[in-house]
């Protein structure tokens, strides 16, 4: 019995495709980290040991010389763990990737070469439309730590740096109360005998939580405000122990802040930090009382607030101490370089295992949401609305 020949059709006839798994090339970096220039940052992004695990890897780093003096590295650790030092700016600026923590200045720009992967904080509230323009302009792609996404989508470099805040917070006001910065005098607690210091503490967030944490830590008396019940119950869970804790109603903020020794104010906004404390509150406090606006970088959260530096730190208006300078974290320079450079050196491992940022970022969707600007095209939202500029959507251009 004869069977049919069937003739193939002209799908079948095609040639199959395909597709094949690229293997990814592991590529050498080569990173150039300037010294910052704004007076207020004494901070470095890499320490000398993450340089050396860099340098091991195969990957070159040049740093200006003096870049870590502020943060009590010298560069002979950072040439001993294979950086090469320089003087000259043009060499540092001239690199393929630049690593700040500070985002560069206009004259900086000028120095980057185009097409340059350049890696910095953001703070968006001290930009202008100018830099967005150069950026523009000389086709960078600029990545911000504090949109860095990690696996549980949180922010790392956010929590960690506010962390310090926090925990910064709570030493400034308590060294602000001494005698010899014409304070009330008044330690926060924990000598028998004697009345512990009341700390009210406003936001429930990272910045809070750390805040609370060193307060009791030294004795004092804490007090927390915040709008979210969720925050609150988070904030007792992870405290551990029973602390007053409050949604902010006038009548009870006001309560505590006519008796608190210390007023930390921790409460972020989507544009502006909301303004919690009026004036006239503030004019109710105790005279001495200390008020850390830790929310300064965002406006304030108290209506007396005024921007203050790390060098002229503190005013009084209505007999109650400000302290009003927007990167804390700078003050402790040591402590905040190895946090910054704990979160920068794996990312840079990272990219350079997948061979360069443009791969990097196709495997990791949280560092790609660190990107605000690819190519020279404004991928973030935010920034495109804050400051008028057209924008696209950082997935319509890597995928």
């Amino acid at each position: 019995m004869s069977t049919a020949f069937t003739p193939f059709s002209t799908t079948e006839l095609m040639p199959q495709e395909e597709k094949l798994e690229i293997e990814q090339k592991k590529g050498d970096l080569y990173i150039g980290i300037p010294k910052e220039s704004q007076p207020s940052e004494n901070r470095v992004c890499l320490t000398p040991d993450a340089v050396g695990a860099l340098v091991s890897n195969g990957h070159r780093v040049i740093i200006e010389a003096g870049a870590g003096e502020l943060a009590s590295y010298d560069d002979k650790e950072y040439s001993e763990a294979g950086a090469q030092i320089t003087h000259d700016q043009n060499k540092v600026y001239g690199c393929p990737i630049i690593l700040k923590v500070q985002p560069p200045n206009l004259d900086e720009l000028e120095l980057i070469k185009p097409k340059t992967v350049v890696i910095s904080a953001i703070q968006l509230k001290t930009l202008k439309r100018d830099y967005f323009k150069a950026i523009e302009k000389k086709k960078i792609t600029a990545l911000a730590f504090e949109f860095i996404k990690d696996e549980s989508g949180g922010y790392p470099a956010v929590r960690s740096l506010s962390e310090i805040a926090g925990t910064a917070s709570i030493l400034i006001a308590s060294e602000i109360m001494s005698n010899c910065n014409d304070g009330s005098g008044l330690m926060m607690g924990n000598i028998t005998g004697v009345p512990p210091a009341e700390v009210v503490v406003l936001g429930a967030g990272t910045v809070g939580e750390f805040a609370i944490r060193s307060a009791l830590g030294l004795g004092a008396n804490v007090k927390v405000f915040d709008n979210s019940i969720n925050k609150l119950r988070t904030i007792q869970s992870n405290i551990s122990r029973p602390i007053h804790t409050s949604t902010i109603q006038q009548k009870h903020l006001l309560k505590a802040l006519k008796r608190c020794d210390v007023v930390i104010g921790a409460i972020r906004g989507k544009d502006r930090a909301p303004i919690i404390v009026s004036e006239d509150m503030v004019c109710k406090m105790k005279k001495g009382a200390v008020i850390i606006d830790v929310s300064i970088d965002m406006g304030g959260c108290f209506e007396t607030s005024e921007v203050t530096t790390l060098t002229d730190a503190t005013f009084i208006k209505h007999g109650v101490i400000h302290y009003c300078v927007p990167n804390i974290p700078s003050r402790y320079s040591k402590t905040s370089s190895v946090s910054i450079s704990n979160i920068f050196s794996p990312y840079l491992l990272q990219i350079g295992e997948c061979g360069g940022l443009e791969h990097a970022i196709r495997n990791d969707k949280g560092l790609k949401n660190g990107i605000y600007c690819y190519h020279g095209v404004i991928t973030n939202k935010s920034i495109s609305e804050w400051f008028d500029i057209n924008y696209m959507d950082i997935n319509l251009l890597v995928f």
